[in-house]
């Protein structure tokens, strides 16, 4: 994870990549990430969730148990934070981060409970208190009311992110098939884009999504299954367009230090409280 301020890294934070995990050789992964108004950054690792300091002290960790995957880590308040286990069965658990009780479960659908990492990534609970999941293998994106029970849903093929926007539409994002689309609650599409759309640029799969107070839209594009590590210099890590689709800006840095793909998001300028619940992401 990097901390990025006028153009320079100014703080980050490594885990091990390969690692022993119930007695077996296994891979960590951090995927969603965010900072909190005090500083302390939540963050998945595939294996679970933590809370860090800006010291790097771990003031909070989870560790899943076998044959289960970790690709959500929401903060909600300073003291819980929502984390969804991929598994049989895939749920979604709010978890006291004082006490490390957990003190909501919500069973969630999946297509195959026993491939646990293409079921899920992305899922948020909406300031309304509802959950919107971006199910990969089900090809859809659906929102659960508290109880679990699918108040909404459009079929899209294997969305990873999904985001409630403040004029409640829903944003969210294609992976592999290399799209962002908005709909509104008729299921309508108000605004999209895709590869054709960035001409000239090597898209891979769009993952982490963020509509920014002005109206832009910011988006990870990760790209190992779209080329080879050693042509990996050669793309863009991140984009924000404008709603013309527009492009604003471009980061590609791979070395002096080497960012990396990109996956999990934050645009740290943006107004709101990130743990309320207040930023479009």
């Amino acid at each position: 994870m990097w901390i990025i301020r006028d153009g320079k890294p100014v703080w980050s934070y490594s885990i091990p990549l390969n690692i022993v995990f119930n007695n077996k050789a296994d891979i960590e992964e951090l995927g969603d990430c965010t900072q909190l108004s005090n500083g302390n950054i939540v963050f998945s690792t595939r294996m679970g969730a933590a809370e860090i300091t800006p010291a790097k002290e771990v003031i909070w960790q989870i560790i899943n148990p076998p044959n289960t995957e970790t690709h959500t880590a929401q903060p909600i308040g300073l003291d819980h934070v929502l984390v969804v286990q991929n598994g049989d069965p895939a749920k979604i658990m709010i978890i006291n981060t004082v006490t490390n009780k957990v003190e909501k479960t919500i069973p969630i659908p999946v297509k195959n409970p026993g491939s646990t990492h293409g079921q899920l990534r992305r899922v948020r609970m909406t300031p309304a208190g509802t959950f919107l999941v971006a199910h990969i293998d089900l090809n859809k994106v659906a929102e659960y009311d508290s109880d679990g029970k699918e108040i909404w849903s459009y079929a899209t093929p294997g969305p990873w992110d999904a985001v409630r926007l403040a004029n409640g539409n829903t944003l969210f994002t294609g992976d592999a098939h290399g799209y962002i689309k908005e709909v509104n609650k008729a299921g309508e599409v108000v605004w999209s884009l895709d590869r054709s759309d960035l001409p000239g640029y090597t898209i891979g799969n769009i993952q982490d999504v963020q509509r920014l107070a002005n109206g832009d839209t910011v988006f990870s594009n990760w790209v190992p299954n779209a080329v080879k590590p050693a042509d990996w210099p050669t793309t863009v890590q991140l984009f924000e367009v404008t709603p013309e689709k527009k492009i604003v800006w471009a980061l590609r840095q791979w070395d002096g230090p080497n960012l990396g793909p990109a996956s999990g998001i934050q645009m740290l300028d943006q107004p709101g409280v990130p743990e309320l619940n207040q930023q479009q992401r």
